[in-house]
C-alpha cells in the first residue's frame, strides 16, 4: 500500500524524543503543533500519531506529564494496526477534549507525553517508525502524522 500523502497542509507537527536510548522502558514523545493556516481550528478534531514496535504486546499506559493547555486536556489512545509495517504496528493517537479550546492561526501548543508498557518490559526504540534518535529539541519531523476530522494534514504514514 503506498503511503498516503497529506492534504494541503495547515497544521506542522514538530517533535523529538525525551529518552533517546536505544533500550527503554518508556516512550517519551514531545510534540508542538503549529497552526499555519489562517483560520482557527478546534483542537478537539486534532489528532496526532506516534507509530512504533510494540515490541511484546501487553496493556500500556499514557501520561501527559505536562501541556501548554494543560494536561488534562490531552488524551492518549493505544491503537494495534490492522496491518504491521516497517518499524510500527502499534501507534499511540493523541487528542484533545474539547475543553483544549482552539488552535488560533499562527500560533501552537506544546504536549509532553509518556507512555509505558503496565509491566514495565522494555521497548526497543531504534526500529520504531516515528523515532527520532539525534533530535534534541523541536524540529519538523514528518513521520509523526495529523490529522483534522480524520483528514491527513502533516506527516506520512509507514
Amino acid at each position: 500500500m503506498e503511503p498516503v500523502e497529506p492534504v494541503e497542509g495547515v497544521l506542522i507537527i514538530q517533535s523529538f524524543n525525551a529518552n533517546t536510548q536505544e533500550i527503554s522502558n518508556s516512550i517519551m514523545p514531545r510534540f508542538r503543533i503549529y497552526n499555519s493556516g489562517n483560520t482557527s481550528i478546534p483542537l478537539s478534531e486534532v489528532k496526532l500519531r506516534y507509530y512504533y514496535t510494540v515490541d511484546g504486546d501487553k496493556p500500556q499506559n499514557f501520561w501527559c506529564d505536562w501541556a501548554s493547555i494543560g494536561s488534562s486536556n490531552v488524551t492518549g489512545t493505544f491503537v494495534k494496526m490492522d496491518g504491521a509495517t516497517t518499524g510500527a504496528d502499534y501507534y499511540l493517537e493523541i487528542g484533545f477534549t474539547p475543553q483544549a479550546g482552539t488552535l488560533e492561526p499562527g500560533a501552537s501548543i506544546e504536549v509532553q507525553g509518556r507512555f509505558s508498557k503496565i509491566d514495565w518490559t522494555d521497548y526497543t526504540q531504534t526500529n520504531d517508525y516515528s523515532f527520532n534518535p539525534t533530535a534534541s529539541s523541536y524540529v519538523d519531523f514528518n513521520k509523526i502524522t495529523a490529522y483534522i476530522s480524520g483528514n491527513l494534514v502533516y506527516g506520512i504514514e509507514p
